[in-house]
């Protein structure tokens, strides 16, 4: 377990302060364990929503097929040709 060294103040309505004590007390932890395994559960939750995208399956499947077929790509592979015949960074 990581040192708790960071301090983190919140101001909160009477009625808040209540239920956030008698939700510690059911569960049997202190408030402040309390507090932060509900922020840090809240926060991994928002930052995974934000991040990872969900699709179905067998899109999934039609996306990789489509990405393992090659396509004909004419201009950069006639991009490439020209730069290789005219580098514009020459190593020394």
């Amino acid at each position: 377990m990581a040192v708790k060294t960071e301090r983190l103040e919140v101001r909160a309505a009477p009625a808040d302060r209540a239920r956030i004590e008698h939700a510690a007390a059911v569960v049997g932890v202190t408030v402040s364990s309390f507090l932060v395994d509900t922020a840090v559960e809240r926060a991994n939750s928002i930052i995974a929503d934000v991040t990872t995208t969900d699709i179905a399956a067998d899109y999934f499947s039609e996306l990789l097929a489509a990405l393992d077929r090659p396509s004909a790509a004419p201009r950069l592979a006639a991009a490439a040709k020209r730069a290789r015949r005219n580098p514009r960074i020459i190593a020394r």
